[in-house]
């Protein structure tokens, strides 16, 4: 699947027409002291080489090809990307345009996109070769041939993580080599398993039908998983008692948590389970993922425990059944709630290709209800995680709930097939209701009492 369709033909001929025109009297808006800065600030960290953008606007040679569909999408809010509901909450990682940011954009295009005098351009911003964080320590997965065609279903890799002391990481990326063949890779932190053998990937194996939907009842994780050779390895086994660690999915940026004042730990001797679903791409193509951590100088005195968790009923196909043609399904929702006092600092909503909105909703133990996060225009291509600008300090006793709809018709454009009927599972074509979030609280808390969730086949929890 084509992630990337923003700069293609159809933004292109959607620029014709002007939203806005350039006074007479307004001086001329050029690249280098106008537009470059605007373009540091909001689009260089995926539009640089090396990135996930398909283009790179690091230079007005590079950029100005682009111009009209530049205006078109920042006109349309299509781009950057970003979709939280601008009543609910505020976000450091807001990546939305200021009106002003828009304005100056569409009046440079508009007015010819000049260049300008390069003496006026900021000096460049000194990217990471290779990686958004300046990783201390890198783990890297061993190569995998991913096939031209078919279904690969989830794999699973265990290598040592070489941690020879707990340790405390501030940030964590997650880098895929080939994203347009990576639907994710999700990180799972454990202790060691002598049944699990390193390096060896093991595939969780299902029924489908013949169009390649997961059998009622049967899309989720499987008992056992298998190698290449048919061993058969304990699911349970594979991933341990714990959940997801850190994630690559589109659009999602490194897990860094210096932002939030903490650090996560891992602790000695742990292996790191790379949780790898492979998409083919029509040509095979040789997958190396890596892992970046930037390590604690110090023992820090919060720490950042991430939760993952679907509806208990998901893999219930009486419960979780998306009807056809139905554009506004709801969920059975998640809940939970909060045994500690805590800090809600990040959420992340994930579904597949039918998803529609998402809303994470605090009720607190005085009676009062807010809503954390609310994103009514759910994108598949770009799942963000939503830092909070001020964490949400959360009392004993605060129940959290989310709420998500998916829309199962022809109206969606992303909707693989109207007409099936859509279970739980975990390719594309299935869905999943899984809201992450990340809670930051003192360090000597243990991860296990922080919250009580109703937790499904994806698992819930964390270090």
């Amino acid at each position: 699947m084509n992630r990337w369709i923003v700069f293609g033909a159809a933004v292109l001929a959607a620029s014709g027409a002007s939203v806005h025109t350039q006074n007479a009297t307004s001086p001329v808006v050029t690249f280098h002291r106008d537009v470059l800065p605007i373009l540091q600030k909001r689009c260089q960290p995926c539009h640089r080489p090396g990135e996930i953008a398909p283009v790179s606007f690091l230079t007005y040679d590079s950029t100005r090809p682009w111009a009209r569909a530049i205006k078109a999408a920042v006109s349309s809010k299509k781009m950057p990307p970003w979709f939280a509901d601008a009543e609910y909450g505020h976000f450091a990682n807001d990546r939305s345009l200021a009106p002003a940011e828009v304005d100056t954009l569409v009046r440079w295009v508009d007015g010819g996109a000049v260049a300008g005098d390069p003496a006026d351009a900021p000096p460049p911003v000194s990217w990471p070769d290779g990686w958004q964080i300046k990783p201390d320590y890198v783990v890297e997965a061993p190569a995998y041939t991913i096939p031209g065609s078919g279904t690969v279903e989830w794999g699973y890799i265990t290598v040592p993580g070489g941690f020879a002391r707990d340790t405390w990481v501030t940030s964590i990326e997650v880098r895929p080599q080939h994203r347009e063949a990576v639907h994710h890779v999700v990180i799972y932190i454990k202790s060691h398993s002598p049944d699990v053998p390193y390096g060896v990937p093991l595939w969780d194996q299902k029924q489908r039908d013949a169009k390649g939907a997961a059998v009622p009842g049967q899309g989720f994780l499987s008992a056992m998983a298998v190698d290449d050779a048919g061993r058969k390895v304990s699911v349970d086994s594979i991933l341990g008692p714990g959940g997801i660690e850190a994630e690559w999915v589109p659009g999602v940026p490194p897990n860094d948590y210096r932002v939030h004042r903490a650090a996560k730990l891992i602790p000695a001797g742990s292996d790191l389970v790379f949780q790898v679903h492979y998409t083919p791409v029509g040509k095979p193509v040789t997958e190396v993922t890596k892992i970046g951590f930037t390590i604690a100088t110090e023992e820090p005195t919060r720490r950042f425990v991430t939760y993952s968790a679907q509806p208990p009923s998901i893999a219930d196909p009486k419960v979780f059944r998306i009807p056809p043609g139905e554009a506004n399904w709801q969920s059975p929702p998640v809940e939970g709630t909060f045994n500690v006092d805590a800090e809600l600092v990040w959420m992340m909503p994930h579904m597949h290709l039918r998803g529609k909105d998402m809303r994470y909703t605090l009720q607190y133990p005085d009676g009062r209800s807010e809503v954390a996060l609310s994103v009514s225009r759910y994108d598949f291509k770009w799942q963000i995680g939503y830092d909070v600008a001020q964490s949400i300090k959360v009392t004993k006793g605060t129940k959290l709930r989310v709420d998500a709809h998916f829309d199962n018709s022809a109206a969606n454009k992303a909707n693989p097939d109207p007409t099936a009927v859509v279970y739980g599972g975990t390719q594309s074509w299935d869905e999943m209701m899984n809201p992450f979030f990340g809670v930051v609280v003192d360090r000597t808390i243990d991860p296990k009492r922080i919250i009580s969730m109703g937790s499904g086949p994806a698992g819930s929890g964390g270090h």
